[in-house]
């Protein structure tokens, strides 16, 4: 076969290239040892490389969110140990006020300590994070999670929102403990009361505490579905109790509804999970303590659910809801929402009822037309003073005394040891029955917030396992990368040999065979 001279030259020139090409990729790979530099080097591992760069970056931003979650969760856990020990000299202040010789003065003193404990409080569950948010408002970190209202009880006006971060591929995590959870779910052991119905003057001869829950299990499955009971002293040694159907359960009381009336002493009946807490004052000159017992009678049941209405601040009118009670309890329970309302006027007396919070797609649960000041909705009647505008809304919270929350336990202590007895038994034994009452809710509210704080420490252990499985992944991933894209330096170094060696007998060749060309021998 002939080969043209153009030919040879062509075709040594291509190999020369070629061998060159490869030293030199050759020589940047023994400088870097990084083995994929672009897609055309390896394409398959390319991608694979994308793959786990794009993993990388997630465990990254993981670690960035778990650090995120320890500092909040570690100011949390402060807060919320600040609030503990504050309770905690709340309740010894309670339970220093129920000894028997205390004055009015050690009372008042306590409730002075009382009410700067309450403001404490108020300071720490409205704690900001270095960011400025509210850490106990949800979602909402812009908005006071806790405020007072005209009355002195409190409102929570944060959500239940948590905000979560991903600390996994499977897996996100709360950065946040809502008040609503911490605060406001606490249970409320005296969430039953008491009405004395007979004498139509109360004599103060029978005090009958409101009922303090002590079993939660029995009072939901026994006591609600009996209410509201007629407590009926029959003598001045028994009474009687009877539901709401009219049937006697004095048999569920304890003693069978037995008492004594010898003293004044505190005795404790209990009936259906609950505890009262029964004084019998005989006064001097009753000498037939039955004729002066029998006859009274109290009605239990629970404390019926109340409502904090407020207006919104873009209201057209400076029209104010003043009242708002249940007037139909079949609609009430029927159709009003259990977690919050939002009354809104279409003009000057007609509404419409809607469920918090209002979104374009919301549609009403019920409308009306005020009669006189008057706006029912959904079993509910609310008073106001002035003419509402079209466009009017109020917000309702609705209070089911099911849960308390702690300032206001607080507050309610601070006002029973504020009252002075004057060594009056009736209002002592009132007063203590209402310490009873503080004390209990004080115990239920630290319960509740010893489990949040639990509920931070099982986040923060589950971070430190997860911060395990992520630092796993990463030093996979790590090698992974390398064992892909990095290259074996020995194997770099032989074949960069061989192509050098390559590239010199190239040149060697050419130059011979160049020799041999016609004009050589001429």
């Amino acid at each position: 076969m002939r080969i043209s001279t153009a030919q040879f030259y062509e075709s040594s020139a291509a190999n020369y290239q070629k061998n060159f090409s490869n030293v030199v990729k050759s020589s940047e790979e023994a400088s870097s040892l990084v083995r994929v530099n672009t897609a055309a080097d390896d394409p398959v591992g390319a991608a694979r490389l994308l793959q786990l760069g794009q993993q990388a970056s997630m465990l990254d931003q993981f670690s960035a969110n778990m650090t995120t979650i320890k500092g909040t969760l570690g100011q949390t856990e402060a807060v919320m140990t600040s609030i503990g020990n504050v309770l905690q000299r709340a309740k010894e202040l309670a339970l220093g006020a129920g000894n028997a010789g205390y004055t009015d003065a050690d009372r008042q003193a306590n409730a002075s300590e009382l009410g700067q404990i309450e403001e404490q409080l108020l300071s720490l569950m409205n704690t900001k994070d270095e960011n400025g948010k509210y850490i106990f408002a949800g979602s909402k970190g812009d908005v006071v999670p806790f405020s007072r209202n005209t009355d002195g009880s409190y409102t929570y006006n944060g959500d239940q929102v948590t905000l979560d971060l991903p600390i996994g591929d499977t897996q996100s995590m709360a950065t946040n403990s809502t008040g609503w959870e911490v605060f406001q779910q606490a249970i409320n052991t005296t969430r039953t009361q008491t009405t004395l119905t007979a004498p139509a003057v109360d004599d103060g001869r029978v005090v009958l505490s409101n009922g303090q829950v002590g079993s939660d299990v029995t009072y939901n499955a026994k006591f609600r579905s009996g209410e509201p009971y007629t407590v009926s002293f029959l003598s001045s040694t028994q009474l009687q109790i009877t539901d709401a159907l009219g049937n006697d359960v004095t048999a569920e009381a304890s003693q069978g509804g037995v008492f004594s009336s010898s003293n004044a002493a505190t005795q404790t009946v209990s009936f259906r999970g609950l505890d009262l807490k029964l004084n019998i004052n005989l006064k001097s000159g009753d000498t037939t303590p039955d004729t002066v017992i029998a006859g009274h009678s109290f009605t239990l049941a629970a404390k019926p659910d109340s409502f904090n209405t407020s207006r919104s601040p873009g209201n057209p009118s400076t029209a104010l809801v003043t009242d708002a009670s249940v007037t139909n309890s079949t609609d009430y329970h029927a159709s009003f929402p259990g977690g919050g309302a939002i009354l809104k006027f279409t003009s000057a007396t007609n509404f419409e009822l809607y469920a918090a919070p209002v979104t374009a797609n919301s549609k009403p649960v019920s409308t009306g037309t005020m009669a006189g000041t008057t706006a029912t909705a959904s079993g509910v009647s609310f008073t106001l003073a002035g003419t509402p505008g079209a466009g009017d809304q109020f917000s309702v919270a609705v209070n089911t005394h099911q849960t308390q929350n702690i300032l206001d336990t607080v507050s309610q202590l601070k006002t029973a040891l504020s009252t002075p007895t004057n060594n009056d038994p009736i209002i002592t034994q009132k007063m203590n029955a209402a310490v009873t009452a503080g004390i209990g809710n004080l115990s239920s509210g630290m319960d509740q917030l010893a489990s949040s704080i639990s509920s931070v420490g099982g986040r923060g252990a589950s971070l430190v396992t997860q911060t395990d499985i992520n630092q796993s992944l990463a030093l996979a991933n790590t090698q992974t990368q390398s064992a892909i894209r990095d290259s074996d330096p020995a194997e770099v170094m032989t074949r960069l040999t061989l192509q050098q060696t390559m590239l010199q007998a190239s040149q060697l060749a050419f130059s011979k065979i160049a020799q041999l060309g016609l004009f050589n021998k001429v």
